[in-house]
């Protein structure tokens, strides 16, 4: 067939070849290997979080047998210090008069201070045993306590239940608490006190061996004589009672400057400390304390004990990255916490916006007294762009050209197709229909030359594997009795629904792409009228410069030009076609990826909108915002409510996590009943909703991402040609029609 020369008002052909042979891999392997790096450490500092964020309880008691045949009589008769060096055991006592004041569960950034200052108001040095993490996320807070002359202690670096982990994980715990303090201060300490630890007395056969190990790994345990059990804030006055020795006995006594509130701590020091002082006690720290009880108990000799010394520059360099581990890790939570709390709220006013602004739009199309205008009867052209499509061309030019609206012309441009294309449409013998032959040039060239073709002014654009219904052109054409309407969007449906994936965008058809679309009519913005089924105006198609090849979503580029044109573009949910939604996931990504990458690269395209006038600044000021907020930020942002989902789950309250996770799913299901409602779709398809968030959701996350990831790295994306099955009428089923308004 000889190709006439286009009409002078047609754009010129698309120079990329739109519908070449798809590429054997959708991402090249280096975007792929940086993806699963990022996702991996993610992953790894999601976890350091985890592990460094474990609870704090001290009041969690573990609970035991209390046999003690295995612990030696002296130690659960002995003091609070024991050393178990050298295969040894030995206990030691402060002398009278003396107290050691400690601290357990530290540092905290508020409680902490407020001890430090009590303490020097008083002139009183102590021993802080710290928690690890807590020292990693406040290294200036321990390299105070240093500085002012206070004692510092390991108390493992979550604080768990020592007798239910394993000699490594013991030890993994000390080491990494040393590693946080060598790192703030320069030093490593030996003294250790256990959670949940308390008297000598209550050493038994369970707990007997932390003892042991302590002691081969060079660690002095160091328990306490009184508990001002601070933790369970009785008041002030008890705390000072309990913290209190009897008659003149030295004594270590337990305090807690983190772990909640510490108010009735801090008083109870204001109290405790003059009351001692004036009893005679003198303040000391455990090393203190313990090289008087050694000189006590050896007169003779100059025992001094030496429980910090110089770390090396190893252990503070591996300290250091410890610190900032955890910094990250904290800093990476932070960050995805704000990012869950504004996707929950674009989420919140995506789906309120959508009640309201769908219902209405349904509700004012519904009336009975609604009309666009006097009837439509214009002539119309139907141009069908074609490449490969043997195995639904015939369905679909027979609905096309079968029509009950009076005067339909089809043209069928097939685009260089291999496969008898063009033939089958031919072979078909309809008067009304055309078939144009022409060398692959891509979709948009393939459209430019249908409308040079075109006979007539008012031109709906199918795609060549869409069904329509016999009434959807002449639905879909009544919109153009208002002048002001340059193109109209028609009711996409899937017809293949024989699979999940199919059902899966089915719903996200209904949901997604109609719902959305009567929020954006209302707000007159419509950024996209489907490549399936549109209708358009010659005058405005020619005015937009038809349509170009300079993204991959030719139909959302020329309806944001539609729009800066000042066209209003509408949506006619009566216009039904029926298309092959891909069935295989891999098909499904190559689709969307195009779809996600092409409209980020019209709203990059179409950016000068932000700051022009009249309805090009209205479009910039309102469609633009709104599809980066909902179209791109939301499915950009939405993993992170996942993530975190997951996160919660594992190492959070599940009872919350689960609870807001199906507050979540029920916001998505009422917005899906509302959209299938509005659309008279049957709600059987909902039950498959539930695994929808598991699975395909997820899949389009990491379209979007991937999408993201290739507009900001500016990498060109070929158009990937779907493998078709035929099988878009199988849910093309008659249904009941509205009148024509």
């Amino acid at each position: 067939m000889i190709v006439p020369p286009p009409r002078p008002e047609a754009a010129p052909p698309s120079r990329r070849h739109a519908h070449a042979t798809p590429a054997r891999r959708i991402v090249p392997r280096p975007r792929l290997l940086v993806a699963g790096t990022l996702l991996v450490l993610l992953v790894s500092v999601l976890l350091v979080r985890a592990y460094a964020a474990s609870a704090l309880s001290p009041d969690g008691l573990h609970q035991s047998s209390g046999a003690q045949g295995a612990v030696p009589a002296g130690i659960v008769e002995g003091g609070p210090i024991i050393n178990t060096a050298r295969g040894g055991a030995q206990s030691y006592r402060l002398p009278e008069k003396t107290i050691a004041l400690t601290f357990d569960d530290g540092p905290d950034p508020w409680w902490t201070p407020q001890v430090l200052r009590k303490l020097a108001e008083h002139d009183v040095d102590a021993t802080f045993f710290v928690v690890g993490s807590g020292a990693a996320r406040h290294p200036d807070l321990v390299r105070q306590l240093a500085a002012e002359g206070h004692e510092l202690g390991v108390h493992t670096f979550t604080h768990p239940d020592l007798t239910r982990m394993p000699s490594w994980q013991r030890r993994v715990e000390y080491s990494q608490t040393q590693m946080a303090i060598a790192a703030a201060t320069g030093v490593k300490t030996s003294l250790i006190r256990f959670p949940y630890s308390s008297k000598a007395v209550a050493i038994d056969d369970e707990n007997w061996p932390l003892y042991r190990e302590a002691g081969e790994l060079g660690y002095l345990s160091v328990l306490n004589d009184t508990d001002s059990r601070d933790w369970a804030r009785p008041g002030v006055a008890q705390i000072v009672r309990n913290a209190t020795p009897e008659g003149t006995r030295g004594t270590i006594t337990l305090f807690h400057d983190a772990g909640g509130d510490r108010a009735q701590t801090v008083a109870a020091l204001d109290s405790f400390i003059p009351a001692m002082k004036q009893r005679g006690y003198r303040f000391v720290t455990v090393s203190q304390g313990l090289t008087q009880a050694m000189a006590s108990a050896a007169p003779a000799g100059n025992a001094t004990a030496r429980t910090e010394q110089p770390a090396t520059g190893g252990e503070r360099w591996r300290g250091s990255a410890l610190v900032w581990a955890i910094r990250i890790a904290d800093a990476t939570v932070g960050v995805l916490g704000v990012l869950f709390v504004i996707a929950g709220a674009l989420t919140l006013v995506r789906t309120l916006l959508m009640l309201v602004l769908a219902g209405r739009h349904a509700r004012s199309r519904r009336r009975r007294d609604f009309r666009w205008g006097p009837e439509v009867t214009a002539p119309v052209s139907v141009i069908v762009p074609a490449y490969n499509e043997k195995e639904g061309i015939e369905a679909a030019v027979r609905s096309l050209a079968g029509g009950d609206y009076p005067r339909i012309e089809v043209v069928v441009v097939d685009d260089g197709s291999s496969d008898g294309t063009a033939d089958l449409a031919e072979g078909l013998g309809l008067p009304n229909v055309r078939v144009v032959r022409i060398p692959n040039g891509g979709k948009p060239n393939a459209l430019n030359t249908g409308v040079a073709f075109a006979s007539h002014d008012l031109i709906v654009m199918v795609d060549g594997d869409t069904i329509f219904e016999p009434d959807s052109i002449r639905r879909l054409v009544q919109p153009f009795a208002d002048p002001s309407v340059g193109a109209v969007a028609g009711n996409v449906k899937v017809g293949n629904r024989n699979s999940l994936v199919a059902r899966w965008q089915h719903i996200e058809y209904v949901i997604g792409f109609n719902l959305d679309r009567r929020l954006y009519e209302t707000l007159r913005c419509m950024p996209t009228v489907p490549g399936a089924i549109g209708a358009f105006r010659r005058e405005a198609l020619v005015q937009a410069g038809g349509m170009s090849d300079e993204t991959l979503a030719e139909d959302t580029d020329v309806t944001m030009a539609f729009l800066r044109n000042g066209w209003h573009v509408v949506y006619e949910e009566n216009a039904r076609a029926w298309t092959e939604a891909p069935a295989r996931l891999g098909q499904l990504w190559k689709q969307r990826y195009r779809w996600s990458y092409g409209t980020m690269q019209a709203m990059w395209k179409h950016r000068k909108a932000l700051v022009e006038s009249g309805p090009s600044g209205r479009f910039g000021r309102v469609g633009l915002p709104i599809l980066a907020l909902f179209g791109v930020t939301l499915p950009l942002l939405a993993p992170v409510i996942d993530l975190l989902t997951l996160y919660g789950l594992l190492f959070l309250g599940r009872t919350e996590t689960v609870i807001a996770w199906l507050a979540m799913l029920v916001m998505q299901l009422v917005t899906a009943v509302v959209a299938f409602r509005l659309d008279r779709e049957s709600m059987k398809p909902l039950w498959t909703l539930p695994l929808q968030q598991f699975a395909y959701r997820q899949l389009m996350y990491l379209v979007l991402i991937q999408s993201a990831v290739t507009a900001l790295t500016g990498a060109r994306l070929r158009w990937h040609k779907l493998q078709r099955t035929g099988d878009a009428l199988v849910g093309a089923a008659p249904r009941d029609r509205t009148p024509v308004g």
